[in-house]
């Protein structure tokens, strides 16, 4: 959990790859869903339509899109990696409220509270535009590439070795619009967490990757 460019993707990249998860990336399922989607095209939730080409407007505009949609989506791929025996890094869900009281009861009767941990990466909200202006994205997988000094220089992603590019939301305007979005319907998920009884372990997302993977590990720890 943390702000828009706080390096959660990476984060979660990086413990999947040490821990044997799977980096259930929301952002990903969210462009898979909405790629090659015609006007009309929508998915029924509990008797409610919801439109496509609505939600992918919301997306680049920065605000959120609809929990249920998103819910519906996440909980499904965490059932289906249950059922293979898998545990799963998450960056990017849960967002909001109605999320978090959807899918924390889901994962602790999946995988049981004790093994559900939660890391809160704390970035300031000038450091988050900064980041967010100057970061790129893969061309292949979508890997959030974090702005550096040592990722500074690079024209391909360290992952997959494809085209890094700039992704059209992150302008100034917009990234200010997901920071008040952060700021308004996710951080009240911290306190969710607790009163469900998962331990919430933060962590300085302004340190150097490698350091902030680091005090990660060090968290899971204690």
């Amino acid at each position: 959990l943390g702000p828009p460019g706080s390096g959660k993707g990476t984060q979660a990249e990086l413990l999947a790859a040490r821990l044997n998860l799977f980096h259930l990336e929301t952002s990903k399922i969210i462009e898979a869903n909405l790629s090659n989607i015609k006007n009309g095209d929508f998915v029924k939730i509990g008797g409610r339509k919801y439109f496509l080409t609505d939600e992918r407007k919301l997306r680049h505009s920065g605000a959120l899109m609809s929990p249920p949609l998103i819910d519906f989506w996440v909980q499904g791929k965490i059932k289906e990696l249950r059922k293979e025996g898998k545990g799963a890094a998450l960056s990017g869900s849960p967002r909001t409220l109605y999320e978090g009281e959807q899918l924390v009861p889901v994962l602790k009767k999946l995988y049981g509270v004790k093994n559900v941990s939660v890391i809160l990466l704390k970035l300031s909200a000038r450091e988050t535009i900064w980041r967010n202006s100057h970061r790129k994205t893969c061309e292949l997988l979508r890997h959030s590439i974090l702005f550096t000094k040592e990722t500074k220089n690079l024209k391909k992603c360290p992952f997959d070795g494809s085209k890094l590019l700039t992704r059209k939301d992150d302008n100034p305007v917009i990234i200010k619009n997901r920071i008040a979005e952060y700021e308004e319907r996710t951080v009240p998920l911290v306190s969710l967490f607790k009163e469900q009884g998962l331990k919430v372990k933060m962590v300085n997302g302004e340190q150097s990757v490698v350091n902030v993977f680091k005090s990660i590990l060090k968290k899971l720890k204690t």
